[in-house]
This record gives C-alpha cells, structure tokens and sequence, in this order.
C-alpha cells in the first residue's frame, strides 16, 4: 500500500472531490483517480461514493480516513526526524491575508522556495478567515487575535493599527474624540459588521460603527479613507506613505487600537511538519519578533 495513495485519499476525502484535491496537490485529476483506484484495489474496499458533485466518503471510507492521516503524519514525522537538516520537500500550502500578503509575506515565502528547490510551495490571498481544514491548508498567516481555541498559534510579529480620516473629511464631519462620537456620528469603514476594539485607558471596550462603505479587503478601505468616505481602523504598515504625504490623518488618540499581532495558525492536535516551522522561523527572523504563544 503507497502512502502516496493514502495521502491522496484524505486530500480527496477532505476536498470533498477529486478535481480541488488534484488542484491542491498539483497534480492531474487522471493521476488521482488512479491512485484512489489502487487504493480501494488494495483494501478490498470502496472508500469514495462518486457523484456529479464530487465525492462523499463510504463507511469504511470515514473510517479508514482518520487512519491513513496518521499514518501519513508519522511518516512524515519519521522522514523529518531521520533528516532534520535536509533538503525540504513535499507541498506546503499557506492561506495568507489579501492586505499585506503580496508585500509583507511574500517576499519570505519566496525565499523560502529559493532556498528549497524541491520544496512546493501554494499560497492562497484571501482577507476572509480561511477554513485550513476544508481548504486543505497546512497553515495561514493571520492578523490581529486568534480566537478560535481549535488552532495552535504562534505569533511571529507584532501588528499596530490607528483610526485614521482624510482632511477632507474631518473639515466636512470633524474629528471624532470620544466612543460614542465615533458609534453615533460618524461613517464607518469595516469589513463586515464587526465591532472595532479600542482602548479606554487601561482597558480594552469594544464599540459598534456604522457605515455605508464595506470592503472585504484593507487595501480597499485605504483608498476608501483617502477618498473622505469615512473613519476607519487599519494596519500602520498599510498607510505609513499616507500618514506622511498627509493624506491620512490620527483620530481618536486618547482611544488608541489596542496592539496586535501576526501569527502562523495550525489545526490544534496535528503534528506541525517542519515545513510549517521552517516558515514559522523565517517570518520571526523577518519581522524581528520572539516566537511567544497567542491570544
């Protein structure tokens, strides 16, 4: 029996079908079909109930598939333990936010791919909170807080933000100075409908914006500040250039955006693969922060 086969298995058991498990593992959808095939060959058993909308696991498919993951994971263990200093190989696929993805982390993962030739490398830029299970990731880069208690997190920077508004808009509105100024008179910028996290003296409050203008991505909500659409809460490192043309300007300084972070996140209970920690390392040398655990 291939471990290869067994992997390829549980990629397809957790895409939910055999075209997004080729697409992750970079492979053609023949080659999976193949592989499933001598697999259930070999086990004397169908794991996979093929239907025009992908592939639903059998009984003995649910069960076999938590066992062949193990396997998979101790083997990968194994090799790892046998050569800790060699040659990285295999796919590693990392969910990176949209916002600082193509210029903050980037740059690392490519010289990540340099410095590993037969290293695979998929990245995938999204500013939604990424499913790592269904979406078949080893890993994402996260910004902010971790909250969810099902992933292991590990911080590798730190992140600042602060309220900003154009001129343009404060002439028009004014500046906003407390918290219930900024919930009742004034545009919001966000995300989504999410609560803004800010500081009142020692503590953290959280207070509920509203607003017209919704982006799902920071870059967006830059151009949407600058434009005097509103007041928005965004990363230092997005609007840096802005703060110092002037295009941008401070709000809400007795109420500063409490400090942040930039974390690798993994599922809670899986061996982390020393790709994920070779990563984990190059970012913390990177962004010159010491590895401590997250929130």
């Amino acid at each position: 029996m291939e471990v290869e086969d067994m992997r390829t298995f549980v990629e397809v058991a957790d895409a939910g079908g055999v075209t997004p498990a080729a697409r992750r593992l970079g492979i053609s959808k023949s080659m999976v079909s193949r592989q499933l095939r001598r697999l259930e060959a070999e086990l004397g058993a169908q794991l996979l109930a093929r239907t025009t909308r992908g592939a639903s696991l059998t009984e003995a498919g649910a069960i076999f598939r938590d066992h062949a993951a193990r396997v998979c994971a101790e083997v990968d263990a194994a090799h790892e333990t046998i050569t800790p200093g060699g040659e990285l190989r295999g796919l590693l696929r990392v969910a990176a936010p949209l916002s600082f993805g193509p210029t903050h982390f980037t740059p690392v993962i490519v010289e990540m791919a340099r410095r590993h030739p037969h290293l695979k490398i998929h990245i995938d830029f999204s500013d939604d909170t990424v499913d790592l299970v269904a979406g078949g990731f080893d890993c994402a880069i996260r910004l902010g807080y971790v909250k969810d208690k099902n992933l292991a997190s590990v911080k590798v920077g730190p992140l600042s933000g602060m309220v900003v508004a154009s001129p343009d808009y404060i002439k028009e509105n004014g500046a906003p100075e407390t918290l219930n100024d900024l919930a009742t008179r004034h545009q919001a910028l966000m995300q989504g409908d999410e609560a803004w996290l800010l500081m009142d003296g020692n503590d953290v409050v959280a207070v509920q914006p509203a607003g017209r203008f919704k982006a799902d991505n920071g870059i967006s909500l830059v151009a949407a500040a600058v434009a005097g659409l509103g007041v928005a809460i965004l990363p230092t490192g997005l609007i840096r250039e802005h703060l110092q043309t002037g295009a941008l300007m401070p709000v809400m300084t007795r109420h500063p955006v409490p400090s942040a972070g930039i974390f690798i996140v993994c599922r809670h209970g899986r061996h982390a693969s020393r790709k994920v920690r070779v990563l984990t390392e190059m970012l913390i040398q990177c962004f010159d922060c010491a590895p401590v655990s997250g929130h």
